[in-house]
């Protein structure tokens, strides 16, 4: 018997409503349905008879056909017996009319569409191809995958006789090349990274399958793995000759021939076979051009002539500089507007933030390109070089106009410049790029009289300016005739019906209101900005001031209240009186920034001009007034509403207990994510009013704010901001001679490098941070300071010494009455107990540190994930494999939940151990792939280097023993070049592994 096409009775419409409803299940176990009660099948003959009727989609089948599938040619002497009785009970079992008598035999009929589950696969599959051919590979994929998503574990599963084994092949046969065509689509959809850890699993069920072992080579390939793709191609070749006795099809040699050719072509993904051609990626980022543009002339036609010129130069590039506030800006997009018929294959425009503190790092700049033209996520390479090789190989060819603004230097510029014929680049900057090789130097100046005039005159209207046009004259003159002066005050007249011009004219007479300086340098720029701060209620003045004193790239709208000292609702009244005015930006709701040039005026200001009230003014809410008492309570707000987080994650914690009183309350949150998602929003913020806490008066709650913000450094997001705050505070401690403060930011530094994997740094921070904390009397440190070392000691193998420490935090934890640290400590002394040998023991205390955050009602919070990664350690230990998973699982869960990225990776790791100890070597390897995909940029390369030896332990495990060896090679480097011991085993994992 076979399945073979369907004929038109299966596929018909029931006449029969319950009929319809009827659904079968072929591909796991055999199973039916009526809508959504299940239907009981009988015993496996009778089940494969129901197989057997169904996999002939509406075709009789004789008696002897039917025995002979369901016993083959040795049938019992009552079969036709048996045969007519399953027949009888399935009929009672389905509808009327469905399993039929006919001819001798029996048939299925009349079902509905989307009776059949494979039938149903069939029809995605078509579908599919469709997608595919029509060239929408996203639609085929998502279709596929539905398609696949019908198997159930092993078709016909507990199926006896021929005919299902039989079957069972085909349909297995049909996943895989259902699979292999998705997982075709997700290398053509650049997914080729994703596509690698189940490809490992594939290529291990699956060895003689050479369509998937090509895939796999693909896939290491364009992730930048050649080594490990080279690896499959060698073990594949071996395994073929001494299984089969041949070699690999030309297919896979010609892809081995490609890879040590480094043929360009494998970098990007092909396009389909059929199709239309897919469409190019034209970015249109230009920002738009003011309707109010005004003179420039000479420069316009200047720059115009240079970018036409493009065509058949390798590159033409103009930069234009000048003071602040000259307009540069302003010309480069106008200029960028006019050519863009010139581009026809887009414009890039990007604020490289030079006039900042903090400008705009070129990898950075060049990922965000690289997206725009079209380059998926997962193609864009990690260093500087690469990005900028690839952004100019994407460029190769194309007509694109990329525009710089806000240059810091030419250093800065040089990796984002184009390299091809046909491409131009505008710069702007403060200072004249006389290095930037080629390029079309401009230097703007303030616009003439006239021009000046013509600005002024549009944005304030022809009839207010014609008759008052010498105060007009007298105006523009005060602002320099810088346009953004210009622009600023015409803006705040055209605002105010109810002055004139002269009422203008007499105020930037004022030279109190004016600074001397306004021909020089920066200082001309803050002329224009006096006038709109001159004009600010007293309460907006107050507000533009103060808000400029916190660093960060923006500030949301409770933390500048709390700078403000008032309620939200008038922070927010103010806050959008300033956006009116120019002074300030809406970045997003709630949330608002400076320009950086309008930070340092507003901070001048501050300097200038915030002085303790005079007699009678009304106080703030909390008395305080002037810059420092803004910045305290910042830190305040910032301490009290992270502590809020930390009690949330970290219930039950004394650490608490043990932080600065502050004055200032913080945000109160019930939700998790919630909470969560303010953390991370506010990190950058968060982190620069710690760096900004200069005094002794705010030092220590900066140091308290890294502590209750930890999970900025463990999820890794912020963490190299986090230990620049770390080390700021150090800096700042050791002047003042604050050892609280310095042995808690100690502590939290020590932290962090062990999570980067600096061991020895952070066991010499750790040690620094308990002397301090014993000197101080602080009881966070002087019991987490020793858990810190303890574990840095676990993981140099120092399991004495790591034993003493951890009892030491152990016994401090507990003098603290902090059951939470407790915890920990026992748990991490069950990893000491677990590396010596001490298997028994080591599961106990992991169940005790368990059963403390059980207990002490901490079910949801992340340390309890942190005991449950513990304990699973300690059970695979064990042997109790299947306890140990179930454990690790709920850790992963946990962590995942909490955004924790390193210990995700890490428990995925554990996870692999924990296969390779149940002798999983395909599953080990992919949960291995797994962990090293979410590590990626975290962790440090020791832990790397832990996840590369699991993973060639996985693979060697399933053949792969090539790749397996250029997995160890690499963690042999890193384990060699930090003199790790480690390296003495993967020494030996290669001196054992046998020669290809």
């Amino acid at each position: 018997m076979d399945g073979g096409p369907r004929v038109p009775e299966q596929r018909r419409a029931s006449s029969s409503a319950e009929a319809a409803a009827l659904r079968f299940s072929v591909l796991g176990p055999v199973r039916a349905w009526r809508a959504e009660e299940p239907l009981n099948t009988g015993s496996p003959q009778q089940r494969a008879l129901l197989a057997a009727l169904l996999l002939r989609e509406g075709r009789t089948a004789t008696a002897a056909e039917l025995i002979d599938a369901l016993w083959g040619p040795e049938p019992p002497s009552q079969a036709l017996a048996a045969v007519r009785t399953y027949a009888s009970r399935l009929r009672k079992i389905l509808d009327p009319g469905v399993l039929v008598s006919e001819s001798g035999g029996y048939a299925v009929r009349g079902l509905g569409e989307g009776a059949l589950d494979v039938a149903v696969a069939q029809d995605l599959a078509a579908e599919a191809e469709k997608a595919k051919s029509a060239g929408d590979l996203n639609q085929a994929r998502e279709v596929l995958g539905r398609a696949l998503a019908r198997w159930d574990g092993e078709p016909l599963a507990g199926v006896p006789g021929p005919y299902a084994e039989t079957q069972r092949v085909r349909l297995e046969e049909l996943r895989l090349q259902l699979l292999e065509s998705r997982l075709d689509m997700d290398l053509e959809l650049g997914c080729h990274a994703e596509a690698v850890s189940e490809l490992t699993a594939l290529t291990a069920a699956h060895p003689l399958r050479e369509r998937l072992r090509e895939l796999l080579m693909l896939a290491l390939y364009r992730s930048g793995r050649q080594a490990e793709a080279l690896a499959v191609y060698a073990d594949t070749r071996r395994m073929l000759a001494e299984e089969l006795g041949v070699d690999p099809r030309s297919g896979l040699r010609d892809l081995q021939q490609r890879i040590l050719q480094a043929d360009p072509a494998l970098a990007e993904p092909s396009s389909p076979a059929a199709g239309p051609p897919p469409v190019a990626v034209r970015p249109a980022q230009l920002p738009a051009t003011v309707p109010d543009f005004t003179g420039r002339s000479a420069f316009v036609t200047e720059l115009s002539e240079v970018l036409a010129s493009a065509e058949g130069r390798v590159m033409a590039v103009s930069a234009l500089a000048g003071i602040g506030g000259v307009g540069k800006t302003t010309l480069a997009v106008h200029v960028a507007h006019q050519a863009r018929s010139a581009f026809p294959d887009g414009q890039l425009y990007v604020d490289l933030q030079g006039a900042g503190p903090r400008a705009a790092e070129p990898e950075t700049v060049l990922g965000s390109f690289l997206r725009a033209l079209g380059t998926p996520d997962s193609a864009v390479p990690d260093s500087l070089d690469d990005r900028a090789a690839l952004y100019r190989s994407v460029l190769d060819g194309r007509r694109v106009l990329v525009l710089l603004d806000n240059a810091k230097d030419a250093a800065q510029v040089r990796p984002l410049l184009p390299g091809t014929e046909g491409c131009a680049a505008l710069v702007t900057s403060r200072v004249r790029m006389v290095d930037l090789a080629g390029a079309h130097l401009v230097d703007l100046d303030v616009m003439s009289p006239d021009e000046a005039l013509s600005l002024f005159t549009k944005i304030v209207g022809e009839e207010r300016v014609s008759a008052e046009r010498e105060a007009a004259l007298d105006v523009v003159a005060a602002c320099g005739f810088l346009p953004l002066a210009i622009r600023i005050a015409a803006s705040r007249l055209a605002a105010r019906r109810t002055w004139t011009v002269s009422v203008l004219a007499a105020k930037l007479a004022d030279e109190r209101r004016r600074l001397d300086e306004l021909q020089a340098g920066d200082l001309a720029v803050k002329a224009t900005f006096e006038l709109g701060y001159g004009q600010l209620e007293p309460a907006q003045a107050r507000a533009f001031r103060l808000l400029g004193l916190a660093d960060g790239p923006d500030i949301s709208l409770a933390a500048a209240a709390a700078v403000l000292d008032l309620p939200v609702a008038a922070t927010e009244d103010l806050l959008e009186a300033l956006v009116d005015t120019s002074l300030l930006e809406s970045a997003a709701p709630g949330r608002y920034r400076f320009h950086d040039l309008v930070r340092l005026y507003a901070r001048a200001c501050a300097e200038r001009d915030e002085q303790p009230p005079s007699v009678g003014a009304p106080p703030t809410p909390s008395g305080q007034w002037g810059s420092e008492a803004a910045m305290s309570r910042l830190l305040d707000f910032y301490l009290a509403t992270a502590a809020g987080v930390y009690a949330i994650e970290r219930p039950g914690e004394r650490v608490l207990d043990h932080l600065s009183r502050n004055t200032y309350p913080g945000l109160v949150f019930t939700n998790r994510d919630k909470a969560l998602d303010w953390l991370f929003t506010e990190a950058s913020g968060l982190l620069a009013a710690v760096q900004q806490a200069g005094t002794a008066g705010r030092l220590r709650r900066a140091a308290d704010l890294l502590v209750a913000a930890v999970d900025l450094g463990e999820s890794g997001i912020g963490a190299r901001q986090y230990v620049q705050a770390a080390s700021a505070v150090i800096s700042t401690a050791q002047q003042h001679g604050d050892a609280y403060a310095e042995g808690r930011a100690r502590l939290m530094h020590s932290h962090l490098l062990g999570f980067f994997g600096q061991f020895t740094e952070s066991d010499r921070e750790a040690s620094v941070a308990l002397r301090l904390g014993l000197a101080a009397g602080d009881p966070v440190v002087c019991a987490q300071a020793p858990n810190q070392q303890g574990i840095i000691a676990l993981y140099n193998m120092r399991h004495d010494e790591a034993e003493q420490h951890l009892t030491q935090a152990l016994a401090a934890f507990r003098a603290d009455r902090n059951t939470p640290g407790e915890a920990s400590a026992l748990c991490n002394l069950s990893r000491v107990h677990l590396a010596t040998g001490r298997t028994e023991s080591a599961v106990s205390l992991a169940r005790q540190g368990v059963t403390i955050y059980e207990r002490d009602d901490t079910g949801m919070a992340l340390r309890l994930a942190n005991g449950k990664y513990a304990l699973g350690l300690a059970l695979t230990s064990a042997g109790e494999t299947q306890l140990a998973l179930e454990t690790l699982t709920d850790a992963l869960g946990m962590f995942q939940d909490a955004r924790q990225q390193l210990w995700h990776g890490m428990t995925l790791f554990r996870i692999a151990e924990l296969h390779l100890v149940d002798h999983s070597a395909a599953q080990a390897a992919a949960c291995a792939e797994q962990s090293l995909a979410v590590l990626h940029g975290i962790g440090g390369e020791w832990r790397r280097a832990n996840i590369l030896t699991t993973l060639g332990r996985g693979l060697h495990g399933i053949g792969h023993t090539d790749r397996a060896k250029v997995c160890w090679q690499e963690a042999l480097a890193v384990f060699e070049a930090s003199g790790a011991p480690e390296a003495a085993d993967v020494r030996g994992l290669l001196a054992s592994a046998p020669v290809g």
